[in-house]
């Protein structure tokens, strides 16, 4: 080689581009999977939202599954285990209840977060031939009905609630009521609307045996 030939250049290390911010990357991977589902969201959607090639979305995530895995529990992390906390830690059940679905409304139609549930809404195109995907958000679906079911028995045992209370069915019927509320935003109702929603959750609770059921 002669003194005026270039070196060649150092092979170019496949991963995360400089500056990724992972968190600013699966807000933007959110959104994609709000909007288009999880089967129809493509990688070049995902890379294009996120601002990275298919190798450093590999590189950084693994493959879109585990991406969107991530993107969820994030999701959960970030806007829902706070208001399902303090659900559980409010004494009286259907100020609970009342607070949570009332706080839920404005989370659903927040402009910082993906409009209405990404576990509801991205999940509907989730065949069951995407096990993993299917099972998570199966799971996550059931552990809404588990924090509900959790504070019925707690407000039971409190003598708030009557001890025939069917808590398998009310739990179930205010989760649905959780993700019917984030179908709903699809349809661009307001927060007015949402909140004349979310205040009929209090009244499917049995008359409370205590005198601090709030006004509704």
């Amino acid at each position: 080689m002669s003194g005026t030939e270039a070196l060649p250049s150092s092979p170019r290390i496949k991963g995360r581009p400089r500056g990724f911010d992972r968190s600013e990357a699966l807000v933007r991977a959110l959104d994609v999977f709000w909007r288009r589902g999880y089967e129809p969201a493509s990688l070049s959607e995902l890379c294009a939202a996120m601002g990275i090639n298919p190798p450093s979305l590999y590189a950084a995530f693994g493959n879109k599954a585990k991406l969107f895995l991530e993107a969820v529990d994030f999701y959960e992390r970030n806007y829902w285990d706070a208001p399902w906390a303090r659900m559980a830690a409010e004494p009286d059940v259907h100020r609970a209840i009342d607070n949570f679905f009332r706080e839920a409304g404005e989370i659903l139609l927040s402009p910082k977060v993906p409009c209405g549930c990404l576990v509801v809404l991205a999940a509907i195109n989730v065949s069951a031939e995407s096990g993993e995907v299917f099972e998570a958000v199966k799971a996550l679906r059931l552990e809404g009905i588990g924090h509900f079911t959790r504070r019925i028995e707690q407000a039971i045992g409190d003598g708030q609630l009557p001890a025939d209370t069917d808590v398998g069915s009310l739990a179930a019927v205010l989760n649905t009521l959780l993700e019917g509320m984030s179908i709903h935003v699809r349809d661009g109702v307001a927060l007015a609307e949402m909140t004349k929603l979310a205040a009929y959750a209090v009244r499917l609770l049995p008359a409370s045996l205590t005198p601090s059921q709030p006004d509704i």
